[in-house]
Parts: structure tokens; sequence; C-alpha cells
């Protein structure tokens, strides 16, 4: 479930507290053919519930909601189905929130005011494994990164090229292809780059790396 055809129908679950969010979500997945609507919840805890009768493709998580949080409900949902893309949207971005949900798992990270169009995009690019970050997002991630005069990026070649297929959106299982490695040895590189870049998601190491010129795009 790491790749998708595209000739297939994402499965899309929506979380949000608010009715009216969920209603125009909704709405807004029904104009495309390739995305099925399959479940809606209104907090982390029902939407871990709803996941094992549903099992979505993509889930588009709120962050802030009672009984569980977004960034609780994705910790748990991906420790059951780490084949699960998750992508986080708020109303606003704030640091805290955007290094929490990437660090348990999440994808991609957007702002609710994104058009419907870059949502579509954003769906479909998390059910083949790509990545997608708001704007804002990006720059908090970027901001955060520990600049140094001179960084001690001590990546290996393999490691490099491991980096490099991360950050044009590679899944695991792609990686293990294209570097004909195993999916174990890639998981150990990729846990590896993340501590030698202080960094604790994809989505960071990807950001970090682009700042740093670590990959060539």
């Amino acid at each position: 479930m790491n790749t998708m055809n595209a000739s297939q129908t994402i499965r899309v679950m929506l979380v949000d507290d608010h009715n009216v969010v969920r209603s125009g979500l909704a709405t807004f997945l029904r104009a495309y053919e390739d995305l099925e609507l399959v479940g809606e919840a209104k907090n982390g805890s029902e939407a871990l519930n709803l996941c094992h009768q549903k099992v979505p493709n993509v889930i588009l998580m709120d962050l802030m909601m009672p009984e569980m949080d977004g960034i609780a409900a994705t910790r748990a949902i991906l420790a059951d189905y780490p084949d699960v893309k998750i992508i986080a949207m708020t109303s606003f971005e704030e640091e805290q929130l955007v290094h929490g949900v990437l660090a348990a798992g999440a994808i991609s990270y957007l702002l609710k005011n994104v058009s419907s169009d870059e949502l579509a995009k954003a769906i479909r690019d998390a059910a083949s494994g790509r990545s997608t970050l708001s704007p804002e997002a990006a720059r908090v991630l970027v901001q955060a990164t520990r600049p140094t005069k001179q960084p001690l990026f001590d990546l290996t070649e393999r490691e490099r090229e491991v980096l490099n297929l991360v950050v044009q959106g590679h899944s695991n299982q792609q990686i293990a292809e294209t570097l004909v490695i195993s999916i174990t040895t890639v998981k150990a590189h990729i846990s590896s780059i993340l501590s030698k870049l202080q960094v604790s998601s994809r989505a960071e190491a990807s950001a970090y790396a682009i700042k740093h010129k670590l990959v060539s795009l």
C-alpha cells in the first residue's frame, strides 16, 4: 500500500471536531472521481476506532481536538497501520505542532486555507508516499535547523544516495528497489541519517538537506 496506481480510488478519512469543516471536506472529496470518503471522526480516539473498520489510504487529520489530539492519534494509528498516510491540517502554523505531528509520522502538513486542487494533489501524493508541506511549515522546519559555520555531515556515500531519494519522495520500498538493497537496510540508513542530521522525521530531513544542499535536485 506504499504506492498506488493512478487508476485506483484513494480511500480518504476525515478527522476534525468541527462539523462544518468535515462537511466542507466531504463536499470537496465528492468533486474528484479518484477520491472516496470512507469515514469521518470528530476526535483522535474515534479516528483510531474507525481506522480499524475502514483502513483508509489517507487520513486528513486536524490537530487540535478534544479527548485525543491529532498528534497522539497520528502516533497511535501509525503504530497499528504504518502504511496509512496522514496529512496534518490546521488553521494556523505553530512550531510545536509542525514538529510534533511530523515526528509522530505524518507525511504532510497543510493549512486549511489550501485550495481544493492543492489538497487533492497532496492526497494523491501522500497515497504515493510523497510529502507536501505548506510554505509556512517548511519555513518552520528550515528555521529550526541548527546552523553552524561548519556543519558536520558525516553521511556515507550510500546514506547520501538514500537521502536524495527521500527528498524526491520515494517510499522505503522504492528506495530498496532503486538501490537494490533490502527494506531493512533502507530503514537502518534512514535511522542513521535522522540521527546524524539531528532531525526526527523524513520531512525534516528533506527540508534540512535542501537548505544545506546535501542533495542534488
